[in-house]
């Protein structure tokens, strides 16, 4: 079987204007266990070190590590080290998939018992924090599920047109950003389209969850690969009662394989965040983040130091 072998580097900072005195974190930086991957070694380095630290599943089974913090500090850094090799998917024919309408009858609540693949994929077809269901979302992928399409070639479409139609934009949203200001501007980043998609096939009946992860990028022709260059990536996994959990990446218009390395699912964004807490004191903060995915056996070089202009 075809495989890929990466090294993942994930390192957070956070540098406070004022000592923060208490801190609670929880942290979603251990790779499940899936099918297609395996994680052979993880490595969590954290400065200073936690009053307390419990490892643990989250309310979808995805690994958790919450994290405590009980004496004054300034500044606080996470990095988490992965060792993590990815296994070729089976191929899926999209075209043998139900139809649209009889997965939304199948989702449908009925006196009739569900099973359980069902009921869990249930969960995921509602509203959540960032992910509402409205009308425009129903008219914007209306061309991509006509009467009877099959299931996955539809949602495949609504892939592609999101790919087409939306610019990605590091500037555009926060992580805030209302669905309906993203689809009215065009613009976005991989969780935007992540969650537009979501909201798309939710508003529809359908079942879909929000993945996150990481994707291996490739370095400009003649470039070395640098250190801290890559970032979080996030993706769609919807499910069909034929073939069960499809992914589909909006934001490279592709089905994620090999490149793809799968952190956590959840609602949307607020359920996986890999990093997130409350804090007593601190003042204002914002955090530094830096990604690495390295293929196993190749050599990356820090990012080259900015000069400072000289003022006179």
């Amino acid at each position: 079987m075809t495989s890929a072998r990466y090294t993942v580097v994930h390192e957070t900072h956070y540098h406070y204007d004022s000592p923060v005195s208490l801190a609670q974190q929880l942290a979603h930086l251990w790779p499940r266990s899936c099918a297609w991957q395996r994680c052979s070694e993880q490595v969590l380095e954290i400065d200073p070190p936690p009053t307390l630290r419990r490892d643990e599943k989250d309310v979808f089974g995805n690994p958790l590590t919450r994290l405590n913090f009980e004496r004054p500090h300034e500044s606080l850094h996470v990095c988490a080290r992965l060792m993590v090799e990815v296994l070729e998917r089976p191929v899926i024919d999209l075209a043998d998939s139900p139809a649209w309408e009889h997965t939304r009858a199948e989702l449908t609540y009925t006196s009739k018992p569900m099973s359980g693949p069902l009921l869990e994929a249930c969960r995921y077809r509602f509203e959540s924090p960032y992910v509402r269901l409205k009308n425009s979302f129903v008219e914007f992928s209306e061309s991509c599920f006509p009467a009877n399409r099959p299931l996955l070639l539809g949602v495949q479409d609504l892939m592609k047109k999101i790919f087409t139609e939306f610019i990605f934009d590091a500037e555009a949203t926060q992580v805030a950003t209302p669905l309906v200001e993203v689809l009215e501007n065009r613009r976005g980043v991989c969780q935007d389209f992540a969650h537009l998609m979501l909201a798309c096939l939710r508003s529809r009946g359908l079942a879909a969850r929000y993945v996150s992860g990481y994707l291996l990028t490739q370095p400009p022709p003649g470039q070395p690969r640098l250190i801290g260059a890559d970032a979080s990536h996030a993706w769609v996994s919807v499910f069909c009662p034929k073939q069960g959990w499809v992914d589909f990446d909006p934001t490279n218009n592709v089905r994620p394989a090999l490149e793809h390395i799968s952190l956590a699912w959840g609602r949307d964004f607020s359920d996986v965040s890999p990093l997130r807490g409350v804090i007593l004191g601190g003042g204002s903060h914002d955090p530094e983040v830096e990604v690495t995915v390295l293929p196993f056996g190749e050599v990356a070089v820090p990012k080259p130091v900015k000069a400072q202009a000289v003022q006179e």
